[in-house]
């Protein structure tokens, strides 16, 4: 086993024996407060893997987002997402961009679904280090049946309905909601992963103003059979932040465009998964000049 792999696993280990994370989510700890214990071994591990030549590009983007936020608008970050460090590579990297990078990684909440808390232990110590509103995603609500599921959807319905309660609490109090549009993580096997969920055009609906978040470089490769398996590798990480964008606007230049038959909402995530891709497209022309 090679040092990386070795480091990587004994650093899990430690995640796990610190983490407090629920294992069960009910409609009374959808909201999850950050564990500053997990944190700091989190920090360890990206600060470990991420060579020179890593950085966030577009602080002052992110800077005036937090203003707005601060002065009691709805703010979004929509993030690409690649590997269960994403959220530890954004916080970190913002934390390290400039005098207030502390206050931006402070305020966000992440969006997550409740496979996060549930499925994998490993996978709840590593969001547990940070402040997120746990939600039953509808697919999988859509993919249940009716009748022999039938409490499984009223649990999910209770969910859903106690996180559009805290949510709605606390996107004015100067938070960045963090949202991965895509769902899911990419998995190159899968090209779908790649697609933006049509639930996201319920956040640009109910949020003032946005950035756009792209990562380039790799440091957790997803595996195609569980995170305990997940390879790691030093790289060039840089995060590349979009000039603060209008929700409404956004949306409605969208809508404009689309034609009649065309699935509205779709139209939007779609959208969002174009500018993402061309972001990371450009942010990775530079990454490899460097």
């Amino acid at each position: 086993m090679d040092t990386l792999t070795t480091v990587f696993g004994d650093q899990i280990k430690r995640v796990i024996k610190v983490s407090k994370a629920p294992t069960v989510v009910t409609e009374n700890n959808v909201y999850q407060e950050g564990d500053h214990n997990v944190l700091s071994i989190l920090d360890e591990m990206v600060e470990y893997l991420v060579l020179p030549g890593s950085g966030l590009d577009g602080y002052e983007n992110l800077l005036e987002l937090l203003e707005k936020a601060e002065s009691g608008k709805a703010c979004l970050l929509l993030v690409e997402h690649y590997s269960n460090l994403d959220l530890s590579i954004v916080s970190y990297m913002a934390r390290k961009a400039g005098s207030r990078g502390q206050d931006i990684s402070d305020s966000l909440i992440a969006i997550g679904g409740i496979k996060l808390n549930e499925d994998n232990p490993v996978v709840a110590a590593f969001t547990g280090a940070y402040t997120k509103i746990v939600i039953y995603p509808s697919r999988s609500v859509q993919s249940m049946d009716p009748e022999k599921d039938k409490d499984e959807i009223n649990r999910a319905n209770t969910i859903n309905r106690a996180a559009m309660k805290s949510l709605i609490r606390h996107k004015y109090k100067g938070h960045l909601v963090l949202v991965f549009p895509s769902g899911t993580r990419y998995r190159p096997w899968e090209p779908d992963s790649k697609k933006g969920v049509r639930e996201i055009d319920s956040y640009i609906r109910s949020f003032d103003y946005m950035c756009f978040v792209s990562l380039n470089g790799e440091i957790l490769h997803v595996q195609q059979t569980d995170m305990m398996n997940d390879i790691v590798s030093k790289d060039i990480i840089r995060v590349t932040v979009s000039p603060v964008t209008d929700c409404a606007k956004f949306r409605e230049k969208v809508i404009a465009e689309a034609s009649d038959d065309e699935d509205k909402k779709q139209a939007v995530a779609d959208a969002i998964m174009n500018e993402l891709e061309k972001q990371h497209t450009d942010a990775e022309i530079k990454r490899t000049k460097k």
